[in-house]
């Protein structure tokens, strides 16, 4: 089991790292579509039915219609962000549904059966839009090394929060959503991102050193406790899901690690996030 852990992963990472850094931006744009259409199959399972077939169906849409923006994103620069999409505009509100909507179900912790199924289907659609867009629109306007050092925070906070909460942890975080999670894990989170920031600042055109030059380094600490804290709240409402369904992966699409949602669900709240405290989307909406 470890075994094919470490191969998938070495696999996956050698992928997103060469899409990346690649000289076209369609090699990335079609792994992130792909990505983002297969945790959008897995999140509609947990929310909506693993049954029915609407999931597939609206996977595929959804897929398609990434491939469509990216294109009008990439062939004409001459437009502007927003202009190219104005899914930009929608994003505030989808993060200020993680903050206060998946708050409030997070404290409530209510695992006992799918609630709410239309909204949570709809607000995954949404969430993985956004998440998406900001993903391609940190790559294409700020480059490659800006958009693998932010993703790479989130990586550093749960590599920093597995440790931490295994060396010392011991009140837990949110025993009916995750048990494995504790408080001792959350400081370790905060710290490893907030260490992260300030050594991945030390390159320009870094996540980091954007976020410094922005809102200096008092700022750029606390957002990175703001941004750790969001990429936990995407950790935990994907288990929350989990527990609704009865299942303990989102899928089998990845040996050995289980879906693709398994894998992101911390990534999804971060990156629009990001893509506004020291990305391209606040400097476009405040033109």
């Amino acid at each position: 089991m470890l075994r094919q852990r470490v191969i998938t992963a070495v696999i996956l990472i050698a992928l997103l790292v060469g899409a990346i850094f690649a000289p076209t931006p369609w090699l990335l744009v079609l792994i992130l579509c792909l990505m983002a259409s297969c945790a959008l199959w897995e999140w509609l399972r947990l929310s909506y039915s693993q049954q029915s077939w609407l999931p597939a169906v609206a996977a595929v849409a959804f897929g398609l219609c990434t491939l469509v923006l990216a294109q009008q994103r990439i062939a004409d620069p001459s437009l502007t962000l927003i202009q190219k999409n104005p899914l930009v505009l929608i994003s505030p509100a989808v993060i200020a549904y993680w903050i206060l909507g998946v708050g409030l179900m997070l404290v409530l912790a209510q695992t006992q059966q799918r609630q709410n199924r239309l909204g949570l289907s709809l607000f995954g659609v949404l969430s993985l839009a956004v998440a998406w867009l900001a993903l391609v629109d940190m790559w294409l306007y700020r480059g490659a090394w800006y958009l693998l050092s932010m993703m790479a925070m989130v990586w550093v906070a749960d590599i920093a929060a597995y440790f931490t909460g295994k060396a010392f942890g011991k009140r837990k975080l949110a025993p009916k959503v995750s048990p494995g999670k504790t408080w001792a894990g959350v400081g370790g989170a905060v710290v490893g991102g907030i260490l992260w920031i300030f050594i991945s600042a030390l390159w320009p055109g870094s996540f980091g050193a954007e976020l410094i030059h922005n809102w200096s380094w008092f700022g750029a600490a606390v957002l990175a406790v703001f941004l750790t804290f969001f990429s936990i709240a995407g950790d935990l409402f994907e288990s929350l899901l989990k527990r609704r369904a009865g299942v303990k992966d989102s899928s089998q699409l990845l040996p050995g690690h289980g879906g693709v949602l398994d894998r992101i669900d911390a990534l999804i709240p971060v990156a629009p996030l990001a893509a506004f405290v020291a990305g391209p989307w606040l400097q476009a909406l405040l033109k």
